[in-house]
């Protein structure tokens, strides 16, 4: 009997043995462990991680307070690696230990990251707790190529009557507003954000480098007009190291990727600026000791911007073209890019700026001069260009503002011209006076942008002659009072220039006669104000 007992004991010892045997074999974890040779400036040298791959993600390990801080694999050499650090380095130091992850550098994706404010690798930086994600998408991804592609053709409106008339850009667009210090950059981008309330466009605003009362006021405007709600706000403050700088750009592009790509819908990037972007590149590669070039930039920040801005694009509709991508989920989505690119005295002949404009489909040009003598946005429609044109604007927007440009550019011209000569025939006095008062029209608040029958509406009152004979410091006032007055009077005009895109003839005899009546009442009202206001 005990025999029995001791043999049955064996058999099912053997049977235990065997069966870890079988899955010892699955538990084992092959991990290439590398360490830290020295740390500068955000920039770690690694040593012993020799199947490493370029973008690969790293974590290193703080000897001191053992917490696991990801770096980004940049210089692959023959006995070292270089690679930023995407936390705080004070926390590394030689002899700490490094694991690869097997994955290049990805950022959390999903609905749920709508109306946050998140740092470049998608954490939370609103206090307003975890964010829930669905997923993740690469930071640094292949754009997609001509054939998953279609031409741009459909508008995305700013709500800016100076762009959406001469500078139209259209959704896949990539559109740079380049300008001097303090001329009303931001402002566009954020107006061109607001106009999007109650559409169908996720917005993402990247702050690259700027102070973190700046963002702060930037989220707080944005909540006031209710555009959070379909905003993601990405921040690399000025205080956060150069590599967060770098990799932002990238971080948010990938957040607004997961919209076009898997949600099909129409998504607006703002890089708030480049030119930040390029200097804390070139202060990365400066310590990876890569060599530097023109005004000191490595050699590829050519590269930086241009695999940047190629990823935005306007989706092909085509179901067997769908098929054949490997990301794409839904068709007809779009990410549009309006980089931002900050000018030293209005020199667009630097190296990053002329990098940039070669790059985009056009360029909103800024100037210091107008923004000074009042006209705001302070757009030069001489140097401003849209490559895509015509084809990003409804055809009653296209009719209205056909000659604008040309109008403004002779009326430049001549400006400069009348302020030498005293005797000017009634041809020339005329054009004079109808570019004063197409450049009043053309004037615009900032956080207050006009829906685009509004736009049609005066841009047609200017063009058609209407306001040639009101002086032009009652132009503001006269377009104010006048869209007031179509939106109580006469909506039909105004829904029917909105959902037919063009003005019939019917539109345009309403118009006219709009027009004329709005222009007796407000003479009316004027003249009675002049009096009382004389006896005040």
């Amino acid at each position: 009997m005990p025999t029995s007992d001791a043999t049955l004991r064996a058999g099912e010892m053997k049977k235990a043995l065997l069966e870890q045997i079988d899955h010892y074999t699955e538990d084992l974890k092959l991990e290439e462990v590398g360490e830290v040779l020295e740390v500068k400036d955000g920039v770690a040298r690694i040593w012993g991680l020799s199947s490493a791959v370029a973008n690969e993600m790293l974590e290193i390990e703080s000897s001191e307070t053992g917490e696991l801080i990801t770096a980004l694999a940049l210089n692959l050499e023959e006995d070292n690696i270089g690679a930023v650090v995407m936390g705080d380095y004070l926390q590394l130091k030689e002899g700490d230990s490094v694991r690869r992850t097997g994955r290049v550098l990805e950022v959390p994706v999903g609905p749920d990251f709508l109306g946050r404010v998140v740092s470049p690798l998608g954490e939370p930086r609103d206090g307003k707790g975890a964010i829930k994600s669905v997923g993740t998408m690469k930071v640094d991804r292949k754009a997609p190529g001509i054939v998953y592609r279609q031409p741009v053709k459909e508008p995305l409106q700013t709500g800016i009557k100076a762009i959406d008339s001469m500078i139209p850009i259209g959704r896949g667009q990539r559109e740079l507003i380049i300008g001097d210090r303090r001329t009303g950059k931001t402002a566009i981008a954020i107006d061109t954000i607001i106009n999007q309330r109650g559409g169908d466009v996720v917005c993402v605003y990247i702050a690259i480098g700027q102070k973190a009362s700046t963002v702060a006021s930037v989220v707080a405007r944005l909540e006031e007009e209710g555009a959070m709600d379909y905003t993601i706000v990405v921040a690399a403050n000025a205080s956060d190291p150069a590599t967060l700088q770098y990799i932002a750009p990238y971080g948010g592009c990938a957040l607004a990727e997961y919209f076009m790509y898997k949600e099909g819908r129409h998504t607006l990037v703002i890089y708030d600026d480049l030119s930040k972007q390029a200097d804390a590149y070139r202060e990365i590669s400066l310590i990876l000791r890569r060599p530097p070039g023109r005004e000191a930039f490595p050699g590829d920040v050519f590269y930086l911007h241009s695999r940047l801005l190629e990823r935005a694009a306007k989706v092909s509709e085509d179901e067997k073209v769908i098929a054949a991508h490997p990301d794409l989920e839904k068709p007809g989505g779009s990410l549009t890019a309006l980089p931002i690119i900050q000018t030293q005295a209005g020199d667009v002949s630097a190296y990053i700026p002329t990098n940039v404009i070669s790059i985009t489909d056009g360029q909103i040009f800024l100037e210091s001069d107008l923004f000074y003598s009042g006209v705001r946005p302070a757009v030069n429609a001489g140097i401003s260009v849209s490559r895509v044109g015509g084809s990003a604007q409804i055809k009653a927007m296209k009719k209205v503002a056909g000659s604008l440009r040309l109008d403004l550019a002779q009326y430049r011209e001549l400006e400069a011209f009348a302020q030498f000569g005293s005797d000017l025939d009634p041809a020339t006095q005329r054009q004079l006076a109808r570019g004063e008062r197409t450049v009043e029209v053309l004037k615009q608040g900032q956080y207050a942008p006009l829906s685009v029958e509004d736009q049609v509406m005066a841009i047609f009152a200017v063009t058609q002659g209407y306001l040639d004979d009101l002086d032009a410091s009652e132009i503001r006032a006269w377009e104010s009072s006048f869209l007031e007055y179509m939106r109580s009077g006469h909506p039909g005009v105004g829904e029917a220039i909105r959902s037919e895109n063009v003005i019939s003839d019917e539109i345009d005899t309403k118009l006219r006669d709009a027009i004329e009546a709005h222009k007796k009442l407000f003479r009316t009202s004027a003249a009675e104000e002049t009096p009382a206001q004389a006896a005040g």
